[in-house]
């Protein structure tokens, strides 16, 4: 009892700890704060009620609501996390805005909307709204100290990149977090040309209606009657559906998307990474290992500051977790059956996020960030590198398929296009992303037990031996198919996989009874829609049946796989809902009827004139 009694009170004193009383500690202020072309946007700001101190500001500018709104409503926190209050703690002028367009601002919203080079006037971009609200607050805001640090993550993280564009000099740390930069290419609405449908349809649904003028409420979550997302969009038939069925001209930016489904200008011009130019003051680039929605976006922008700007004090940090899970989740232990150790989320809040703002807008503390701060999953330990990827440090290897379901660092012998492996793509049954009954894709896909497929006869499995020592990856992972289909075009999946030994210890609790011995866990999927493997602006048809390359990117990881573990791929051509469904013809996907479907056969390579394989950056030792 006793021994209750005290886990009790320890239980207690955490709690109390993890509370804080926002609204007796900080006052808080509404705004309509004037943009250079008259539109005023909605600006709440909250200032401490006791400091001795001249303060900087932390803004966060979303699409998202700022609210709750009105002077007597207090939001519960301030800072970045709902699980530590440090920057509450330590004092800062929080500022949330309603981006232009949105909730209570002013104005028109533009999804993604492009930066603007040369502004003459009046004219506004996304860069401009963030240049002027600064601007606004250094003039009235009081006890301000001069210095402006802006911070968000997935489209407030987007907000803070094109805040770094033509800055503010008062702006002197920005930390944009699971940022979007380019998406057609790799984030959220689509990758390498295919569509991702069931969250573009998803977030444009609840967040890109039209509007009649500014509201405390601008959004609204579909509700589709059923968890059944599977059968939901599949029922739906072609995507042209949507509108007809759904939407009514109600989702402007979705009736754009059907009318560009090319990498045009419109898409061309919403790629950001073209205007990372001159970006020197300090940067803090976070993005998660697991995440579903952007993590093309933080990689690339890190990569284009550092090529863009070889002054720049511009660092990374990649932790294991999904979308945003860093300041979501309390400890960032465990993504859905997959454990981590050292409370990751924990470490990051504590000793990389709030030290990063401290020292630049207040000048206090050490400061002592390496250029590259990588979770290493599989060992689950946090690694320090002077470059990412790892300078010298790796080695270019690849694994090959093989005959019988192999895979193999050693490449095949087989002569010609005779050595092949086959499957049947019918887009009336496609391959599901999940074995979970779910509307949302959810953050847990990206860890999913992949057995859940491994036995379907549209999913190719190779199958490594069991490693007799570590192997760690660190860097790119490229997956090159030697493929062909009997259709003119189709969709291509790669998927990399950690297989764990069959005598894993299961997870205790474990309270869905899923059992580990052989788990399949998903570490890197990408796709890839074919007819664009010469470029994403001109589509180009497969020549049915005959053998082609197709690289497909399957981005960063820092992973060991662990003595005892087998390393596995599979390939399919579909993922649904995810991803949208190929026709398997050369057709506009945003034009089809349900009679342009058809069934393909789909042919992976395994010779020595095609060697389908992945290749991988192996770490030497540490």
């Amino acid at each position: 009892m006793k021994n209750l009694l005290l886990v009790c009170a320890l239980l207690s004193s955490a709690l109390a700890q993890q509370k804080y009383d926002v609204k007796a500690n900080y006052r808080k202020t509404e705004y309509m704060a004037p943009m250079r072309d008259g539109v005023r946007l909605h600006t709440t700001v909250y200032t401490p009620r006791k400091s001795s101190e001249k303060l900087p500001f932390l803004l966060f500018r979303t699409p998202y609501g700022t609210g709750p709104y009105g002077p007597d409503a207090y939001r519960a926190n301030l800072g970045p996390s709902s699980h530590s209050f440090e920057f509450e703690q330590e004092g800062f002028i929080f500022v949330f805005q309603d981006v232009r367009g949105k909730f209570k601002s002013e104005g028109e919203f533009t999804v993604m909307r492009p930066h603007r080079w040369n502004k003459t006037g009046r004219e506004t971009d996304e860069s401009s709204d963030t240049y002027d609200t600064i601007e606004w607050l250094l003039k009235n805001i009081p006890n301000n100290n001069g210095r402006v640090g802006q911070i968000g993550t997935s489209y407030p993280g987007f907000q803070v990149v094109h805040g770094m564009i033509e800055a503010h000099p008062a702006l002197k740390a920005s930390s944009p977090q699971a940022s979007p930069s380019d998406m057609y290419l790799g984030d959220d609405f689509h990758h390498n040309g295919a569509f991702r449908l069931m969250y573009t349809f998803g977030w444009l649904s609840a967040n890109a209606r039209a509007r009649t003028g500014p509201s405390e409420k601008d959004s609204q979550r579909f509700d589709p009657g059923t968890p059944d997302g599977y059968r939901w969009f599949l029922e739906l038939g072609p995507v042209a559906n949507v509108n007809k069925r759904y939407f009514h001209d109600q989702v402007p930016e979705w009736n754009n998307y059907m009318e560009h489904a090319d990498y045009d200008e419109f898409w061309q011009r919403q790629n950001v990474l073209q205007y990372l130019k001159n970006i020197t003051h300090p940067v803090l680039n976070v993005a998660g290992w697991f995440d579903a929605e952007d993590f093309y976006g933080p990689m690339t922008i890190y990569q284009e500051i550092e090529k863009t700007t070889p002054n720049n004090r511009s660092i990374l940090v990649v932790g294991p977790f999904s979308h945003g899970g860093w300041n979501s989740h309390p400890d960032g232990n465990s993504l859905g059956n997959i454990r981590f150790a050292g409370e990751p989320a924990v470490y990051f809040r504590q000793k990389v996020q709030f030290p990063f703002f401290r020292y630049h807008l207040k000048q206090k503390g050490e400061l002592n960030l390496p250029e590259a701060l990588v979770y290493e999953t599989g060992s689950n330990q946090w690694r320090s590198y002077d470059h990412w990827p790892p300078v010298n440090r790796t080695a270019d290897k690849r694994l090959y398929f093989r005959a019988g379901g192999k895979l193999s660092w050693d490449p095949p012998q087989e002569a010609g296009a005779g050595a092949f492996d086959s499957y049947i793509s019918d887009p009336a049954k496609p391959v599901p992303f999940s074995a979970e009954t779910r509307f949302s894709q959810g953050h847990l896909w990206m860890v999913e037990d992949q057995r859940f497929v491994a036995t379907r006869p549209d999913v190719l499995v190779y199958d490594g031996a069991e490693l007799g020592e570590d192997t760690a990856l660190a860097g790119r992972l490229i997956a090159k198919l030697f493929a062909s289909s009997s259709g003119a075009d189709s969709d291509f999946v790669v998927k990399l996989i950690d297989v764990y030994p069959g005598d894993s210890k299961d997870n205790d609790p474990n309270p869905a009874g899923v059992r580990m011995g052989h788990f399949q866990m998903l570490l890197s999927g990408e796709v890839f829609r074919a007819k664009y493997r010469n470029g994403y602006s001109k589509p180009e048809p497969l020549i049915p049946n005959q053998p082609t390359a197709i690289e497909i990117d399957l981005r960063d990881k820092n992973h060991r796989f662990l003595k005892g573990h087998r390393m596995m791929v599979q390939v399919q051509s579909s993922w649904f809902p995810v991803i949208d469904r190929n026709p398997q013809q050369f057709l506009n996907t945003y034009t089809v009827t349900e009679q342009d479907f058809q069934k393909a056969e789909q042919r992976i390579y395994r010779s020595r004139d095609f060697p389908s394989h992945v290749q991988v950056s192996v770490l030497g030792t540490q």
